[in-house]
């Protein structure tokens, strides 16, 4: 299997009764302070307040009876995870879910409250402990990113907005494992071909950069970044070729402008963005991007779950 826009298609059609298209709003009042004509893709406004039900859905609306009456397990930082519970409850079926210990208790909360049983390890082992529960209780597997299954569903956050708005001019979303990235790209560049597309991770975590700077998947020492949903130390073996083949460039962005960005996007456009989706504000406040007051720029708030813990940090920064 590979992906296609076809499959992204097929895609949409099989997940519309599970979400939501999410709107694409103009956001003038972020151009002063970007430079440029801003969209914000608003994936917060999402089913469980992310774009991760998206693939979650359209892999598990694919897996056989039998699969789904032993259970499923996933391995996620959060958004992911709560993805694959939301799913779970709507189909009436068992759902195991794997935490690294350090990500955010906020988002681990929400997984417990749609009833899926949730596991906590050190991240660094997330991947080994989820592979030993899988094949001690013979649940099927959802990967957050490196699969074909999943990617096609994340890949409609990028048919969407090109449905939307076709005269955009660049388009950035985050980057972890690159699940949205491959696959939003490959919906944007063959719906839209002269739209740009970019990927913005953290300078703490440049997987991307590096691996394209190799030409091949490359593994970078882990490092703390406050966008836990971005803690993914190399690039998919599945998203990296395509990453290659449709992104036009990759931003690594620095701590603090990604809580720039966050604080940016709540004071002036009144939206509440987790540090994983505001790195794409970020991106642009650090100057990543060569822009003019012309240029439309669409931002992939790709997910909102943040809880007000987290918000006290924002009081003394100035974007």
């Amino acid at each position: 299997m590979t992906l296609t826009l076809n499959r992204i298609e097929e895609a949409s059609e099989r997940i519309a009764p599970y979400i939501q298209e999410t709107p694409l709003l103009r956001m003038n009042n972020l151009d002063p302070f970007l430079g440029c004509e801003v969209y914000l893709k608003m994936e917060s406004m999402q089913k469980t307040n992310a774009f991760k039900i998206r693939g979650a859905m359209n892999k598990i609306l694919q897996l056989p009876e039998s699969d789904l009456e032993r259970g499923i397990i996933t391995t996620s930082s959060g958004n992911h995870g709560r993805a694959v519970a939301f799913a779970a409850k709507q189909l009436g079926i068992h759902a195991t879910v794997v935490v690294p210990e350090s990500g955010s208790i906020f988002k681990a909360d929400a997984i417990e409250a749609l009833g899926a049983d949730l596991i906590r390890c050190d991240v660094r082992e997330r991947f080994e402990v989820t592979e030993a529960l899988a094949e001690k209780y013979d649940y099927t597997y959802i990967p957050p990113f490196d699969d074909y299954g999943v990617m096609a569903g994340q890949g409609t956050v990028g048919l969407e907005i090109t449905s939307q708005n076709k005269l955009l001019d660049h388009v950035i979303m985050p980057a972890s494992g690159g699940g949205l990235l491959s696959s939003s790209s490959t919906a944007i560049k063959l719906t839209a071909p002269d739209m740009k597309v970019y990927g913005a991770e953290p300078a703490n975590l440049p997987r991307y950069t590096k691996s394209l700077a190799k030409g091949e998947v490359t593994a970078v020492t882990r490092k703390e970044t406050v966008a836990d949903a971005l803690v993914t130390s190399q690039p998919g073996t599945r998203n990296f070729p395509i990453v290659q083949e449709y992104v036009d460039g990759m931003m690594t962005v620095s701590e603090e402008f990604i809580l720039k960005g966050i604080k940016l996007l709540m004071m002036e456009a009144k939206i509440v963005a987790e540090p994983s989706s505001a790195i794409t504000a970020g991106a642009l406040l650090e100057g990543s991007l060569d822009v003019s007051p012309e240029d439309k720029v669409c931002l992939v708030i790709s997910g909102g779950n943040v809880g007000l813990d987290f918000l006290e940090k924002l009081q003394y920064i100035h974007y």
